[in-house]
């Protein structure tokens, strides 16, 4: 996949390869574009501005283009894809899917996000829900990334192994 887009994006979008990642329902695209020049003298607010006009500059210019590139990817993966575009430390996402989960929480988990939504962290307790794993991809990010480690290496396992649908003698 990271192959596909690194040949099919426009040379002069990012100053580097494009960041692609993905889950079963989402591709993101997210690349670092070229730092603006500054004025003389521009404070820190003064560069946040100019990154953040960068990055929305892009999105304007880019969008026809991008939207064929994403239908294009779509029909090869099934997957929606949405963009971004990171100038310094200033990064924005585009066109990104919010994706509805199911889960079951007992009362403690209930009430632990109903005290987010009362106290104004949160809208709902969805809000809150979104807002805990933030938290926890923020504070637990390494220990996250091991276990993406560990399930590649076990899908990886997993194909090199014993198909389970052959027939046995």
């Amino acid at each position: 996949m990271e192959g596909w887009f690194a040949g099919r994006l426009p040379d002069d979008w990012f100053t580097g390869p494009a960041e692609v990642t993905a889950d079963r329902e989402e591709i993101l695209v997210v690349g670092d574009l070229a730092e603006p020049e500054y004025p003389d003298g521009a404070d820190e607010a003064g560069v946040a501005a100019a990154r953040r006009a960068r990055i929305q500059r892009f999105r304007e210019e880019t969008r026809e283009q991008r939207m064929r590139i994403a239908d294009e990817a779509e029909s090869r993966t099934g997957r929606k894809v949405a963009w971004g575009a990171r100038c310094g430390d200033e990064e924005k996402t585009f066109t990104a899917l919010a994706v509805p989960v199911m889960t079951r929480l007992r009362m403690r988990e209930r009430q632990t996000l109903d005290t987010l939504v009362g106290a104004g962290v949160a809208r709902s307790r969805s809000d809150a829900l979104a807002w805990c794993v933030r938290l926890v991809r923020e504070h637990e990010g390494e220990w996250i990334e091991q276990l993406r480690h560990a399930l590649v290496a076990v899908e990886e396992a997993r194909a090199s192994g014993p198909n389970p649908t052959s027939p046995t003698r």
